[in-house]
């Protein structure tokens, strides 16, 4: 982990970067999407919610990663006082994307990406051994997944929901401009 150094009175202090982000009340996506990273954002979020007046900034940059904990997330984000902006420095997809979309201001990096798909089993997911009934459960659940998911994507793009899983039926890539026209990015910067 990166430090600062603060020359004060009482000396040099060694201060976490993270926390100097965290004062200017910036946060960063950096990886896949997990429960513990999730919940460290989570507690980030609350903190700096609590005067729910100022900005607070996440930068995102990920591959993707668990539905179920992104979207704690995104129902977390969509419940602050404080607004939310989110800002695309690399790639956003997947969860990630549907993270980037959770911000009222969505901007995006030059050289920004998104990538927008259906959801799909993991790869640790074992359908060995399963009965038809419990084969279709795990489908059932699968595709209320993929309607919720879909559902926030048209929402955030004012595109239907129909138009939505045209383009999610496969991994669909948005460069900047592409994203500002399919309305997933509000800004490019």
């Amino acid at each position: 982990m990166s430090n600062i150094i603060h020359e004060s009175s009482r000396g040099i202090d060694l201060v976490p970067i993270e926390d100097e982000f965290l004062k200017r009340r910036e946060l960063f996506l950096t990886g896949t999407v997990t429960t513990e990273s999730m919940g460290q954002m989570i507690k980030q979020l609350f903190y700096l919610d609590g005067d729910g007046k100022a900005e607070i900034t996440i930068y995102i940059n990920s591959p993707g990663g668990t539905v179920g904990d992104g979207l704690a997330v995104y129902d977390v984000i969509s419940k602050l006082k404080s607004p939310v902006k989110t800002v695309c420095i690399g790639t956003c997809a997947s969860m990630g994307a549907i993270l980037f979309l959770a911000g009222t201001k969505r901007q995006i990096m030059k050289h920004g990406k998104i990538m927008i798909h259906d959801p799909a089993f993991g790869e640790n997911h074992d359908m060995g051994g399963k009965k038809p009934h419990e084969i279709q459960s795990e489908l059932d659940d699968l595709n209320k997944c993929k309607k919720a998911l879909a559902e926030i994507i048209a929402e955030k793009t004012g595109k239907t929901v129909d138009e939505i899983y045209e383009v999610t039926a496969n991994d669909t890539y948005y460069d900047a401009g592409e994203a500002l026209e399919f309305g997933l990015a509000t800004e490019i910067i």
